[in-house]
């Protein structure tokens, strides 16, 4: 349940709680997801670190919402709004091969399973194309102990991506998204991961080891992106 709000800068941001049932690993995967894609010179909104008061709760009528509230009391997560916006259809909206090979190739890389024609996650502005909500990316986070399995698995889930049939340039989107992902900049991304989001794990002494687990995700994944690519063409011949 995200909120529109207007936060002290008096900008309109799209809030995403950390009370949330997805719990703050959701927060970590529209994080690291968004900043990667908007590493990568994808259409993202702007992302934001909200500092949400408890003390809001008191004036909210609605007794779920009232709890939301509550339980995310300190730092959340939130986009930049994007007013007017609509739902991306591809019987309006159809993108260029170029910019649809590149979306691709970012979602199978971070492993999105949430950009089908079911529940796109894509929005119209400005008659341009813009990517949200990576909560569902990254998924290996929730069993950590089969991090590197998923870090080389093909990810089969690209076949429902509702872009793939204009997807007609993996090959080179794949050389083109390599060349702008560097692992320096991943793993200063990585360490903007709040350590109120990072739970106590057993399968880890620390977290700046949890940080430098997914770093090593993302390097190993971006190495072997040729996995997921020669899955990505091969479901689009299947389809197509």
């Amino acid at each position: 349940m995200p909120a529109i709000i207007e936060a002290d800068d008096d900008g309109l941001y799209v809030l995403k709680f950390r009370g949330a049932g997805q719990g703050p690993k959701a927060l970590i995967a529209e994080l690291l997801a968004g900043e990667v894609g908007r590493l990568a010179g994808l259409p993202i909104p702007e992302i934001v670190f909200v500092v949400l008061p408890p003390d809001l709760a008191r004036t909210e009528p609605d007794a779920e919402i009232q709890s939301l509230i509550g339980a995310s009391g300190g730092l959340n997560l939130a986009l930049d709004y994007l007013p007017g916006s609509v739902t991306f259809d591809p019987l309006v909206f159809q993108p260029d091969a170029r910019l649809a090979s590149a979306v691709v190739w970012f979602d199978a890389f971070v492993c999105n399973v949430d950009r089908t024609a079911r529940n796109v996650n894509m929005l119209l502005w400005h008659r341009r194309l813009w990517l949200i909500d990576h909560g569902a990316a990254l998924y290996f986070h929730h069993a950590w102990n089969q991090r590197d399995r998923h870090a080389l698995a093909p990810f089969p889930r690209i076949a429902d991506h509702v872009l793939l049939k204009f997807a007609s340039l993996l090959a080179e989107a794949d050389a083109e998204m390599r060349a702008r992902i560097a692992i320096d900049k991943i793993a200063g991304i990585v360490e903007l991961i709040p350590d109120s989001w990072l739970a106590d794990d057993p399968g880890f002494e620390s977290r700046s080891h949890q940080r430098d687990a997914y770093l090593n995700y993302f390097t190993t994944r971006l190495a072997a992106s040729e996995i997921f690519v020669k899955e990505a063409i091969h479901a689009r011949a299947s389809h197509v």
